[in-house]
């Protein structure tokens, strides 16, 4: 079966208990933590740091850390936050004057780079790109706020990057962020999704085990019906 990932984004997760949180969700079976940093200009809200990073990877968290940048700029906190653990950095292309460079830099420092596209960012700010990414993470909301509902067109935006990165040959990511919860990561997953970034459908639920095992068990359904 297709490894799809589920990356829990501690956005929603209880941050007066930040450590125990992450690991009870690894615990259930999340892949790999996804860490949403916004910085009150780029996005209309004010998140976490590389100092959370830090504590986390201090707490013997010992997991891949996909940070994304919701900042403008961004060039000057990509040494940061490789230093303090991340494993993934995701930038968005507007929020750099040399988007190339960026993704440059993020190799330097020996992390795997990604390119968010807000849900009207064009696609073809791939096209001369696609040799330096990791991972293209498409937002299915606008960036800021958790808890928001899935903008339903991303679904065609999702298969036209599917088709992209098949026929470029290259190993990426194809990951999606916004809204997802169980009664809709199937049509997200047909789509062509790699990868699904969920918050609050995990974090707000009564037991993260059983929310993982059916967000699984859905996408198993979804694969077994497009092998068979």
């Amino acid at each position: 079966m297709k490894k799809f990932l589920i990356l829990p984004s501690i956005l929603s997760a209880d941050f007066s208990k930040l450590g125990e949180e992450i690991t009870k969700v690894l615990q259930a079976g999340g892949d790999i933590i996804h860490f949403d940093v916004m910085d009150n200009h780029y996005v209309p809200n004010l998140t976490i740091g590389p100092m959370v990073l830090k504590s986390i990877k201090d707490y013997n968290i010992n997991v891949q850390i996909d940070v994304h940048l919701m900042t403008s700029p961004v060039d000057n906190l990509i040494p940061i936050f490789a230093d303090n653990g991340a494993n993934f950095i995701t930038f968005h292309p507007e929020s750099t004057n040399h988007v190339d460079r960026t993704l440059a830099l993020i190799k330097h420092y020996g992390c795997k780079a990604g390119l968010a596209l807000n849900p009207s960012t064009p696609l073809n700010i791939l096209d001369y790109v696609m040799d330096k990414l990791d991972v293209i993470l498409l937002m299915s909301v606008n960036p800021g706020f958790s808890c928001q509902l899935f903008i339903p067109s991303i679904l065609e935006k999702i298969k036209k990057v599917r088709k992209r990165i098949d026929n470029s040959m290259y190993n990426i990511l194809l990951e999606v962020d916004g809204g997802i919860k169980i009664s809709n990561i199937g049509s997200i997953a047909i789509a062509g999704a790699d990868a699904f970034v969920i918050g609050s459908e995990i974090f707000k639920s009564i037991s993260y085990y059983k929310t993982i095992k059916k967000i699984r068990n859905k996408l198993r359904e979804i694969h077994d019906l497009h092998i068979h």
